[in-house]
This record gives C-alpha cells, structure tokens and sequence, in this order.
C-alpha cells in the first residue's frame, strides 16, 4: 500500500466515538477450554498480510502525522496534547480502515516474551510475576468512567505522576518496569496493549481460562490521566464495591466474577499496608477463593496494621474487607456461592468480565479487528507444532 493512499484513508477516517484456566498441561485439562474457544474466536477472521510488517509498523506513526506531529509533541500545552491524541487515534483508526497494522502472528511472538518474564521471578513473592502483571492490567483498565468517557487502558496513563503514585497503585512500578524491557523488544506496540495483553498472559499462563482480546489501544499524555478514588479501597463495604464496578458498568454478578482475581497473588505491608495471601496455592488460577469464603472461619487479624480478616485454622491466608463483603451481602454472596461450587462457571464468567474490563475507554473504530482473538498459551503453541511436524 503506498503512503499517498494511507494518508487518503487517514483524511477519511472518522474520528473515534468512545464505547463504554486455562490449566496448562503442567497442571491438567480444562472441560472449559474447548467451548471458551467456540464462544469467543471470531468466525469472521480478519483479512491480514501473509507477511508480518513489524519493522515497517515500527516507523509508521512518524510518517503518519508529518510536519503536524512537530508541534504536538514539541509543545508542552494541553491544546497540543489534546490535538495529539486526537491524532494518534485517528491514525489508529486509519490503521484499521487500511488493514495497516501487525498481524495476529506479531501479538502471539509479544505473549510469549510475557510469559518468559513471567517464568523468570525466582525469589520474587511466590515465584511468579504473574499476578503483578495481572494487576497493573486491572488498575490500567479500572478507572473508567462511563458517564465522562474517561479513564480505562485506551491510554496507559499510569506512566505519569500522579496516576503512578496513587495509593491504590503501589508496588505497580515493579510490573511496569518489567513492561518496559517488553516494550524495548517490541516498540510498535501501544503501553495499553502491551499492559494489558501481560494480564491476558499472566491469567492464562497461571492456569486460567482463555481471555478474548485484541489490540488497537493508543498512547495519551499526561493530560488523560484519571483522579485518585476510581479504584476499589480494600477497607469499605458492598456500598462503595458498587459504586465503583457500577461507574465503570458493571452488574453485581461480574463484581464477584471480577473478586475471584484474589485467587492470585498476596498483600505486602509496604504496599497497600495489608498482608498475607488469600489462597495457599497464590501462583495458580482456582476458584479456590471462593471455596475459601465459605468453608474457612475468618476472624479478624489483632495486629497493628489495617483491618483484615484471617483464617482461624492456620492464620496464615488473609481475607479485605471487600473480600468478606462477599459472603455477608446477599446479591453478592449468592453469585459467590455458584462460583464456590463451579469453577467452570466461574472460568466462563470471569473471562467474559475481565474481556470487558480490559477494552473499557476504548473507541471500537480503534480495534483491528471486529472480534476479539483467543491467544493460544506457550503450551498451546507446542502442541500444535509437534501435531504439524507429526503430518
């Protein structure tokens, strides 16, 4: 394609109205996975080159803007960032017009680098940088608004002070900084793609249930990030969860299916000021939290830290307040309850919500293609190439 007729799509693309376990062979099949793939892989597959075009994507934005993205990105103004977005979108969504962008092929060589840093924690927490990755995928999406149409991981706005620093992001340097090394062997790739596709890696690489999703998010400025409070504070009640989940669009049943994501990871008491894990196994998706709710007696934890709960057995897992809000509200407790006793259920629910979590903010002229993908897991990828080199 010449760049004559790219630059003739560009002047005609709109610009963008925004829209509001796996388990691995390592630790045993899944029933869920097959009709996950049905559900959620588009029939309709994008028209792509044969060819990846990585290298010439890399240098394409550049190109795009000419001698307009001088003043955009020279000048400290909030027109100039203002304009620049606008830009960057309507490139983006050129980009899509003109089936201009990286292929499935070029995003699946981006997992797999994930999922190698995900392997490579060693003595961090409990051996795997997964859960982290998870994490800064949630709070970059988590901030939407859809009354304003703000926030959400359209522009990957924790890269700046002060959305970096807010209490509720504590710690998040760490995964952003293994981000980075990511980001420095794959430069075309937008920080709202690349965060969030880590969270896609990290969930299915740990066990988790296939999370449908697809690239198209841009880069904002400083300007786009999001005031402290859109986040969840772990010490409130059912009244706050709602007005949190409800201001980004969420019902009652994807708040719990979102909750399960504390299967995964721990608290650190130089971070949030909480401590401890809430499952035994905090490197593995389970339902198991869930499980745990009901089956453990929590009490809560004497110490000179916030207010959390513990188990009475071994005082060794930890429960938020948020977390135990779940069994004591009775909207909630009856979601909870299903998902104690199905975890397929819950894999299904949970993948379709934090699908939905991570595109909020986006415009849908941005994405590449009109359904989102089923990225196949590093074990995925080896089953298939021993079944090609069987023919």
């Amino acid at each position: 394609m010449s760049f004559a007729a790219f630059r003739a799509s560009l002047r005609k693309a709109a610009l963008p109205v925004s829209n509001g376990v796996r388990t691995s062979a390592r630790t045993g099949g899944n029933p869920f996975r097959a009709p996950a793939w049905r559900r959620f892989n588009s029939s309709e597959a994008p028209q792509q080159p044969k060819k990846s075009n990585t290298a010439l994507f890399a240098g394409l934005g550049a190109a795009a803007v000419g001698g307009v993205a001088f003043w955009i990105y020279s000048s400290n103004s909030d027109a100039a960032r203002t304009a620049g977005t606008a830009v960057k979108s309507g490139v983006q969504s050129a980009k899509v017009a003109a089936n201009y962008t990286p292929t499935k092929e070029d995003y699946i060589k981006v997992y797999n680098k994930i999922a190698e840093v995900i392997d490579s924690a060693e003595d961090y927490d409990d051996g795997s940088y997964g859960p982290i990755l998870v994490r800064l995928a949630w709070h970059s999406s988590g901030t939407y608004d859809k009354e304003t149409g703000t926030g959400g991981s359209n522009y990957a706005t924790m890269r700046f002070e002060p959305e970096a620093l807010h209490s509720a992001n504590a710690g998040l340097h760490i995964a952003r900084d293994l981000m980075e090394n990511v980001k420095k062997e794959f430069p075309w790739i937008s920080y709202g793609d690349l965060w969030t596709l880590g969270g896609v890696a990290a969930i299915q690489e740990m066990g988790g249930p296939h999370i449908p999703w697809r690239p198209g998010r841009i880069d904002g400025f400083a300007a786009q990030a999001t005031p402290d409070g859109r986040l969840p504070d772990a010490t409130q009640g059912a009244d706050h969860l709602r007005n949190i989940f409800y201001r980004m669009g969420f019902n009652d049943q994807e708040i719990v299916a979102l909750s399960g994501a504390h299967a995964l990871g721990r608290c650190h008491r130089d971070r949030s000021g909480f401590e401890g894990p809430w499952t035994f196994s905090p490197t593995t998706v389970t339902n198991d939290y869930f499980k745990l709710l009901f089956n453990e007696k929590w009490v809560w934890k004497k110490w000179d830290g916030p207010k959390q709960l513990e188990d009475k057995s071994t005082r060794s897992l930890m429960m938020l307040p948020t977390d135990y809000v779940l069994v004591q509200d009775k909207s909630f407790r009856k979601y909870a309850k299903q998902y104690a006793d199905d975890q397929d259920l819950w894999f299904k629910d949970f993948a379709k919500a934090v699908s939905t979590l991570f595109e909020l903010g986006v415009p849908s002229s941005q994405w590449v293609t009109p359904e989102p993908w089923i990225m196949p897991t590093v074990d995925e990828q080896q089953e298939q190439k021993g079944s090609e080199e069987k023919k």
